[in-house]
């Protein structure tokens, strides 16, 4: 059984296709999907999810590339979308110093007014870092709530276990499956027990579905590449994973 722990299905503007993405995710085994929204339309769109389908939670948030142009009351849609009792978590949130479709200072304020948020609500945080490690850090060390998982991590093995340290856990895509060298240190060095994994759908479909869209079902995918790096079954980490991703998100047994 696995869990994927961050995926964009409500992307995907055609919502017939929905039934057969889960159908696919169950038949992999996939026992819960988490998608998490960027803006307040997305998170009630992945909230909508949830009410539609058992195995589906949601988290909402702002994205670093999507926290320029917000609403005055931004802060109260996504505390009052928070509620929701299938929400469980807050995000995705964080910083983008690769593309920098926002000022880095916007992107840090909202990371900040997120992270306060999550901290009052007893929620758990889901991060964004593209190449934003200093500041990452050092927000989470002031305003982060010591509980938190850093998806789709391609920083290095230092940076994890910074992190690690400080009680975050370590998500890892089908980037894993791609030869990325740094990404593959970070798997063989961490432990196993602080990780999770994800698709990010509908992009970054693993190997050997690279290039095309990606979907939950493809998590799998990403377990065997860790299991193949760490050198342990892939029942292993599969169990391991899954148990990490229930207890952080507060799933069902």
């Amino acid at each position: 059984m696995l869990i994927d722990t961050h995926a964009h299905i409500q992307f995907d503007p055609d919502e017939s296709k929905m039934d057969g993405v889960l159908r696919r995710a169950e038949q992999a085994e996939v026992k819960y999907v988490v998608c998490p929204g960027i803006d307040p339309d997305t998170s009630r769109k992945a909230i909508e999810l949830t009410e539609q389908y058992e195995n589906v939670f949601a988290t909402v948030g702002i994205h670093p590339h999507d926290c320029e142009a917000l609403p005055s009351d931004w802060l109260h849609q996504i505390e009052e979308l928070a509620a929701h009792q299938k929400v469980v978590a807050l995000g995705e949130m964080g910083l983008d110093y690769f593309k920098d479709y926002t000022p880095r200072s916007r992107q840090r304020a909202v990371f900040r007014e997120q992270l306060a948020l999550a901290k009052s609500l007893n929620l758990p945080v889901v991060v964004h870092n593209r190449e934003a490690d200093e500041d990452i850090e050092t927000l989470l060390a002031e305003d982060g709530t010591g509980s938190g998982v850093l998806h789709c991590f391609t920083s290095s093995l230092e940076f994890a276990e910074r992190m690690v340290d400080r009680g975050y856990h370590i998500s890892f895509t089908g980037i894993a499956t791609f030869g990325n060298t740094t990404v593959e240190q970070a798997i063989r060095g961490l432990d196993l027990n602080h990780m999770m994994v994800e698709t990010d759908s509908p992009f970054l479909a693993p190997v050997p579905h690279r290039g095309k869209t990606n979907e939950p079902a493809y998590v799998r995918f990403v377990a065997e590449k860790i299991s193949e790096l760490k050198d342990i079954p892939v029942e292993e980490v599969a169990r391991i994973t899954t148990e990490n991703a229930r207890q952080f998100f507060r799933l069902p047994v």
